[in-house]
Parts: structure tokens; sequence; C-alpha cells
């Protein structure tokens, strides 16, 4: 499977849920959510941080794709001079997060906005491809380049919104994060090297079978049988292709599976724990916590609440 024909069958949606706003030096907290998270950078200057990553740089064009279940900040850091209309995300029944610093007035000189969505993706029937993102993505859009004429435009409809403007915003972020992965993988960043295991026919059957269901009791040597290898040859393959082992993964696609059940459903905790293929309910609470900083319960509460 070749990079274009991956690129023909991908299935990428993605859903603005917010415009953040930040105007003085100040920052928005961002708690863990069970969707993986987009920030398209319209205007400013600030970084993004996050539990165990170093601070990441961003600017007007910055694309940074954030896992699911990592909390963050948004910091503006005051210093870029911002003229020009104020978002309007009530006419595109978006969420508006506003931040203002105490001694900045209406904020007018220094404004940092960010446009958030959540993104799925999707690959010859599995959903969760995205889930594979085990580390933050960033690119930054190049003066001139087609990306910042999509950050042009973007930041024309939330200011300015009128009829098909949220149907156009989904077209436009789902353009940015093709050429966010086009970009990362002419690259050949770190990110993005599990994106051989999609070319490999071989290793592509075990991964579909782990994101079709990780709740089932895989083990490395059922996963070989199913890819048609030996252990080891698998093992050894994954391995080089993934940066990782196979169980690892699987138990990542677990703990990030029961934080989308944690969400949507009235699971019992136990039931959740069972249900994404943990043995015990503490077991579960453990991988679940190292991932996200928090409990599921915790966890369950804060994206549910109204």
């Amino acid at each position: 499977m070749s990079y274009d024909h991956i690129f023909d069958q991908l299935d990428i949606r993605t859903e603005p849920f917010a415009i953040c706003e930040i105007h003085g030096t100040c920052h928005v907290a961002l708690k863990p959510d069970a969707a993986v998270t987009l920030h398209y950078i319209l205007c400013g200057e600030g970084q993004i941080t996050m539990r165990g990553q170093a601070p990441i740089r961003i600017s007007k064009g910055s694309l940074v794709l954030i896992p699911s279940l990592n909390s963050h900040e948004v910091l503006n850091d005051g210093a870029t001079v911002v003229p020009g209309p104020s978002c309007k995300p009530a006419a595109l029944n978006l969420a508006q997060v506003l931040k203002s610093a105490p001694d900045e007035g209406d904020g007018s000189a220094s404004r940092l906005v960010a446009l958030c969505a959540h993104v799925n993706i999707g690959l010859m029937g599995a959903t969760d491809v995205v889930n594979l993102i085990r580390e933050p993505l960033v690119t930054r859009a190049e003066p001139g380049s087609d990306l910042m004429v999509l950050v042009d435009t973007l930041m024309r409809e939330v200011c300015e919104p009128s009829v098909g403007s949220r149907a156009l915003i989904r077209v436009l972020l789902m353009q940015a994060v093709i050429v966010m992965m086009r970009k990362r993988m002419t690259e050949q960043a770190g990110t993005l090297d599990w994106m051989a295991a999609l070319r490999d026919p071989m290793l592509w059957k075990a991964l579909n079978a782990m994101l079709d269901n990780p709740g089932n009791p895989f083990s490395v040597e059922s996963l070989a049988d199913i890819a048609g290898m030996s252990r080891a040859a698998f093992a050894k393959r994954f391995s080089e292709a993934y940066g990782a082992g196979p169980m690892e993964l699987l138990r990542n696609l677990r703990v990030r599976k029961a934080g989308d059940l944690l969400r949507n459903t009235d699971l019992p905790m136990k039931r959740v724990a069972e249900s994404v293929g943990f043995s015990s309910r503490s077991a579960y609470s453990r991988a679940f916590e190292a991932t996200s900083g928090q409990s599921p319960s915790a966890f369950r509460k804060a994206v549910r609440k109204p």
C-alpha cells in the first residue's frame, strides 16, 4: 500500500467546536478530551504546554494536533499586535473561550485566536486510525504557502460568517489535516513513522484488528497469526514500523477507547474496564491515569459537565 493509496482511502472528519480568543498575557487551560483535538492558530503568538512535553511555540499558521486524553494550555505571550475585527463564534454555533488579562483593557493590542476542532481519521473501515498518533503533531505554515491561504480564509469566515460558513470551515480544516500529514511524511518526521505500518498489508491486518476491537484478548502470538507471520518476525517488523511493541499499542488503544466510553455512555466503571480488555478495574484505572493524569471517574465528571 503506497502513501498515495493511503490518502485516497482516508476518511478525515473534523468538527469545529470552539474559538479561543486570548487577549493579553494569559492562558486557557483545556482539560483532557476523549477526542483528538486540532488547534489552528489564526493570529497571534504564544505556546501550547502539556504534561510530559516540551512547550510548543505557536504563531499564525500553526497547526497542532493533540492526542486524546491530554490536558494542555494555550498561552498568549502578549507580544504580537493584531488589529482587525473580533470573531463571531455564536453565528457559527461554536463555543467562545474568551480570556483577557486584567491589565489589558479590551485586549485589542494583543490577541491570539485559535480555531479548535475534534478530528477523526478513518482508513479502510477502521475508524480510529488517528489514535495511532501518540505525540503532538505540529506543522507551521510558511508565508505565502497554500496553508497560509487557508489560515486567511478561515480567519475571514470566523470574523464575518455567512451562509455555509460552518460547512466551509469543516472542509478547510480537513484540507489542513491532509497538508499537515503530507508535510510531515515528506519530512520523514518521527511522529508519523507508524504510517509505514499502514503500507505493509500484513501489519495492516493486525493493526486493523486492534483498532476494530481493542477489547479482544489479543496476544503477540494471536496478532502474528492474524498477520500471517511468525511471532518473532511480526514483533520485529511491528516494532520497526511503529516504534513500540504491539502490546504497548494495544494498551494505548484500550485507554483511548475507555475515554470514549466514559464520555459517551453511562456504563459503570467496572463494565468500561471489561469492555476495553483490562483484566481488573485497578489495572484499568492505573493505565488511564498514567495517560490522562486523571482517574476515570474524575475524567467522566469533567467531560460530562454541562
